[in-house]
């Protein structure tokens, strides 16, 4: 039965793959709450240029009527 095991068989132990599963999730827990932070930041930008943008609408509508809409 150990005859079958050499070791030039070539592979992954169940430690050495133990390891890298940990060592992801160990990233993964790192990455998330960073890319959380960066779509938050995104969407806040987002709104913000759209309030400019509603802005400067606005503005240009006051320019041509001298009132702004109801």
């Amino acid at each position: 039965m150990l005859k079958k095991f050499k070791k030039s068989e070539k592979g992954f132990t169940l430690i050495e793959l133990l390891i890298v599963v940990a060592i992801i999730g160990i990233l993964a827990a790192i990455a998330i709450p960073q890319f959380a932070s960066y779509r938050e930041r995104a969407f806040n930008s987002g709104a913000q240029n759209d309030l400019r943008t509603i802005r400067t609408t606005l503005e240009g509508f006051y320019t041509d009527n001298f009132q702004y809409p109801n």
